[in-house]
């Protein structure tokens, strides 16, 4: 393995910003670190670097314990959030850097930069300052500074999010197409779960200092082992459902009891697109009004209200709202596809719901 974590505890006084993780990473991987602000992905992506140190447990590099290791011998590229170049340094002093300080020969620092630069796809700027660069420029500057020095792992903190939406796709792509030519093992940290799916091979899911899963991106959208992942990756309608005469139910809305007893209380979560929806009114089980339609490009995001009021999120091709004929403000006939179990009695279920034959997979209702 690349990269290991045995049982990671960071605490801050008696704040625990990190609570006993462990996950390892294989060479050459791509792996985004993602959860809500403050779930201790940037700590964990600290301490890897060596700019923090754990109060429990082991980090190993290439199966070496790095703990007392210093951040220097560590020989890991670091993308700070916000670049942090040397403004009184030009392009090339700023990629130049790290290789200058280890006193690297010139004639080898100019071929290298050179390298980069090409590379980066940022030839011609090398002269210029970082306040005469654009945010995606500023950017590649920072990766090139990073890998200068051919490092065994490259960490970047949030390594978009100081650009604009169209520059920030871009980027995506980008580091997707370096890090397939470089093969560098490369960890970043996102609050975009968009773009954690696209770009990377696996991704870390944390929340209030714990690990909640790690798996691909398809792993963690069709099989989230708790109801945090499952609405935390993409969008999930939840309800909360009391049985009663046998059945589920929540408003119009009935399921089966899944083995809670009258009176009991299940939550289940389903995605927008196993929302099945018809301006016949005979053709689905449920009844209700298209309160908005929002505009999402090839797609379109649905609200639907039923009578009672109960709010539920569809989303449809563009071109199958067209063919169906379907506006805003008509009644519609709707049906939930497939759904997952979440909770049944205040336990929750996660992945064990897997096993339950009448409550399909989220498979095939993304």
């Amino acid at each position: 393995m690349s990269i290991e974590l045995k049982g990671i505890s960071k605490r801050f006084g008696t704040v625990a910003a990190v609570e006993n993780v462990s996950f390892s990473i294989a060479e050459g991987e791509l792996v985004a670190l993602i959860g809500p602000s403050g779930g201790g992905k940037t700590t964990v992506l600290r301490m890897i670097a060596g700019l923090e140190v754990p109060t429990e447990g082991e980090i190993f590099i290439r199966g070496e314990v790095v703990n007392d290791q210093s951040v220097q011998a560590r020989n890991i590229g670091f993308v700070f959030q916000g670049y942090a170049l040397f403004k009184t340094m030009s392009v090339f002093d700023n990629i130049a850097f790290g290789m200058s300080v280890r006193g690297r020969p010139k004639a080898e620092i100019a071929e290298r930069v050179g390298e980069l630069l090409k590379l980066l796809q940022i030839e011609g700027l090398d002269r210029r300052y970082p306040h005469q660069l654009s945010g995606g420029q500023r950017q590649r500057v920072a990766i090139a500074r990073a890998v200068a020095t051919k490092p065994l792992v490259l960490l970047l903190d949030e390594p978009f999010g100081a650009v604009d939406a169209k520059v920030r796709q871009e980027l995506r792509d980008w580091l997707v197409d370096l890090h397939d030519k470089l093969k560098i093992t490369t960890l970043f940290v996102t609050h975009d779960q968009e773009e954690a799916m696209e770009v990377s091979n696996r991704i870390v899911i944390f929340s209030r200092g714990h690990l909640e899963q790690i798996g691909t991106p398809r792993e963690v959208y069709e099989e989230p082992s708790n109801e945090f992942v499952a609405g935390f990756i993409g969008v999930l309608n939840v309800l909360e459902l009391k049985v009663q005469q046998g059945m589920a139910r929540c408003q119009e809305l009935a399921f089966p009891a899944h083995g809670v007893a009258e009176g009991g209380v299940l939550r289940l979560g389903f995605r927008p697109y196993a929302v099945q929806v018809s301006p016949d009114l005979a053709t689905y089980r449920y009844r209700a009004r298209l309160k908005h339609v929002y505009f999402l490009g090839v797609q379109l995001r649905l609200e639907l209200e039923t009578a009672s009021g109960l709010i539920i999120r569809s989303r449809m091709a563009k071109e199958d709202f067209r063919r169906l004929g379907l506006s805003q403000g008509i009644e519609v006939s709707f049906q939930i596809r497939e759904y997952r179990l979440l909770a049944r009695d205040g336990e929750p279920l996660g992945q064990e719901v897997s096993a339950l034959q009448s409550v399909p997979n989220f498979a095939d209702g993304i």
